[in-house]
Parts: structure tokens; sequence; C-alpha cells
């Protein structure tokens, strides 16, 4: 839904089983337009939409494509962002690593993305920007006996087809006057994983690079080579992913605006947080807790901090848990993308507060327009305030709403007290 500011809120579909262009068109059907009708009743709704590489073709054979547009004008919907992160099964099987296969060094990967800009560009509104979340390259812990030559080869080889994307949203936006961003995704142990490491990213390989590359293929100045990049290739700041790299949502964002890096979409998420207390016998009994969530379906990382500050990581929980007792580990911050409205899980907690801090940060800072809540890890949730998807999906929802309106408050009582001043002070 379109909020003040030109900001556009919705909820990431894929919590939604489905790999096939029918299951996903079922559960759109199912569960939309009801949200719509509680959230938006006059005003059009948005989707961010998430399509497997096999949605992606199915939506393009027998006027699929043309029957969806049909049914979001007569629902009142639309497209505005994408997920293109989760290239194949997502739900009742193992994940794991998997979820960056294939990565940023293969052919596959290219075609599947650009094929889900060419359907964004059909149904994005017109005079309105359309995004495409994707992964941060490629997974660490495949590369850890590489040399240098071999990282190398695997940042050219990634750089290569993120250029070939770029060239394709160049032609979008001539062909079909829509400006189309590819938005990559920091996670713990990707090939990208902090603002930091981004940064480093776009000055050492994607700028070089892509500036002679897009001279050569499409011959433009550098500098508008330069902006082509920076308007194509954004990022998505995922609060939880961020959280788990201990970064401060202004500190981030202050680092990414002096790199000229944009946001091209904030997945509003948060991750699982556990305070870590002296007492052996309480962390054993957190430690129990924290067993009963180490599933097999997702990874779920674990990004410890000591006393002294120090930060290690931990592949997945289950490794995690084996150094639970370590005497200097205060906190651990877990890859669950919990759900928004509690900050309290049977004992533990969340990084809630980062994604109030981001959406207060909104109102100062309007650094995209893109805002799409990504929960669905519902099972941390106790017994008693558990309930149906599509309420799931609502709370969140209206959490998020409540969360704007307050900053917007906080955000305007700052401003009249300003005002107040300077008219005192005259």
């Amino acid at each position: 839904m379109q909020l003040a500011k030109g900001y556009h809120l919705t909820y990431c579909t894929n919590i939604h089983p489905g790999e096939t262009w029918e299951e996903v068109f079922l559960s759109l059907k199912q569960y939309l337009p009801p949200l719509k009708k509680e959230l938006s009743p006059d005003k059009p709704f948005g989707i961010g939409l998430r399509l497997s590489n096999q949605a992606s073709e199915e939506i393009l054979l027998n006027n699929k494509l043309q029957e969806f547009k049909e049914w979001l004008q007569q629902e009142d919907l639309y497209v505005f962002t994408m997920n293109g992160f989760p290239y194949g099964g997502f739900h009742h099987q193992e994940v794991k690593d998997k979820v960056h296969q294939p990565d940023w060094t293969t052919p596959e990967r290219v075609s599947y993305t650009i094929r889900l800009a060419t359907i964004l560009a059909e149904l994005l509104p017109n005079g309105m920007e359309g995004g495409i979340s994707t992964s941060p390259l490629s997974y660490k812990p495949w590369l850890l006996e590489a040399d240098k030559s071999k990282m190398d080869s695997v940042y050219t080889t990634c750089t290569n087809n993120l250029l070939q994307v770029v060239e394709a949203l160049l032609e979008l936006k001539q062909k079909k006057n829509k400006t189309i961003h590819l938005d990559l995704e920091p996670e713990p142990d990707g090939l990208l994983e902090n603002s930091k490491e981004v940064i480093n990213y776009y000055q050492e390989w994607l700028l070089p690079l892509g500036a002679k590359k897009l001279l050569q293929s499409k011959q433009l100045h550098t500098q508008e080579a330069v902006e082509a990049i920076y308007t194509h290739l954004q990022l998505c700041y995922d609060v939880c992913h961020f959280a788990l790299a201990y970064e401060r949502p202004a500190e981030a964002f202050a680092k990414l605006k002096h790199a000229n890096i944009r946001i091209g979409k904030i997945q509003l998420s948060a991750a699982l947080k556990t305070n870590l207390p002296t007492d052996v016998e309480v962390r054993s009994e957190i430690a129990e807790t924290l067993a009963t969530l180490a599933e097999s379906t997702y990874l779920h990382q674990v990004v410890e901090r000591s006393s002294d500050g120090e930060i290690t990581q931990y592949p997945d929980l289950t490794f995690a848990l084996q150094h639970i007792r370590k005497p200097n580990a205060v906190e651990w911050r877990t890859h669950f993308h919990v759900p928004l409205f509690t900050e309290e899980y049977n004992g533990l907690q969340s990084t809630q507060q980062d994604v109030a801090a981001v959406l207060q940060l909104l109102q100062e800072q309007p650094v995209t327009q893109h805002l799409e809540v990504e929960t669905y890890t519902w099972e941390v949730l106790p017994e008693e305030i558990k309930t149906d998807l599509s309420e799931s999906i609502y709370r969140e929802m209206e959490w998020v709403l409540q969360s704007i309106n307050h900053a917007q408050d906080a955000e305007d009582s700052s401003t009249e007290r300003s005002r107040s001043y300077q008219i005192t002070n005259r």
C-alpha cells in the first residue's frame, strides 16, 4: 500500500509455499484480497512477489502473465518489488546453503534474474520504480579453500554477470520506460555480509569493471556508466541481516550514503537475540530452548558478541550450541526472521528495536520507497499468541503501520519543539 512520503509497504509472499505458477497464484488469490480489504480498502495494495525459477518460466506461457495483470487490476493490487534470492524450492525441504544456488558465477542466475525483470516491467505501474532483491553474490564457506587468484576469478565472474543484468535493465528502461533496480542482499556467510564488504565490492570491482564494460557495450561516457550502475544495482537492506552484523542502522545508512550506494528496498525483519548470563544453569536452560529451534530447513547462522566486543560467527545453530557455555560470550544473534510485533519469545528476545530505529530514520532520511515485511519463522511464538497465517500477516503489517505513525508523531513533535525554540530565541 502507498503511505505518506511515497513509501510502498507490503509483505514478501515467500512465506506461502508454492514453486509452480499455479500454486503461487492460488496463494495470492487466497491471501491478498482479504488483506487489502482490511488494510487498504480504498487504495491500491502492493505485492512483494516471489517467483521461483519454475514459476517465472510458467507465467510467461499461454497468456498467464496477461491473466495475472487483469486479476491485479480487478482486485486493485499492484506489484512493485520481487524477491529473486531463492531460485528453487523454499518450503517443506532442506534448503540450508542451497538458498545460494545457483550463485552469481552461473548463467542460470543471470537468466532467472533477467526473466524476473522482464515480468516486473510488464506488471509495474507507470511512473513507479521496481526492485528485485537477490543473493549476496555467493556463499563464503564454499570458497574457504580458494586462493587469491580463485577469489579474483569469482568476483570477476559475478561482476560481469551482474553487468549483463544492468544492460538488460537499461534496455527495459529504454523500451518500456520502466526503471528497475537489482538489490544485492547481504547476509551472514554471504560473499557480501555487511556495509564494509558491499562498499569494497563497489569500489574494487563493480565500478571499475562496470564503467569499462558499459563504455564498450552501451557507448556510455564514464560518468553515465557509473550512474547506470548506481541506478540499477542497489542494496536490499534486510534489517535482520544487518542486526546480525551488529551494525546500527544510522551508522550503516551513513556509510552507504557516503559511498553513493542506494538502498533499493528495506526488508523489515528481526533476528532472534539471546542475552547470555554468567549463570551456567540458566545458560543450559537457554540452550535447551534454542535446541528446539535447530530445524533442518533453513540456515540459522549465529553471530556471537563477547564481553570485549569480539565477534564470532557460527554457520548454523546446531554448531553454535556446542559453544554456548563460553564464559566470555555475552550475546547471540541468530538468523531467524521472527515476528515483529513482539520482542519476547519464551525467554528469548529479538532485534525489534533495530526495525523501530529504521522506521524512525526513514522519517528523516527517505532512502527508499520500498518497504517489505519479511517474517517467515512463526514457530518461535509462544503457543498462546500463535494464530493462523492470515491473522499473522495482518498483525505484522499493523505493527509496522503503528510504528510508522509513532515515528511520524515523534518527528512532528521534534519539529514543533525546534520551531518553538527558534521563535523564543529570536
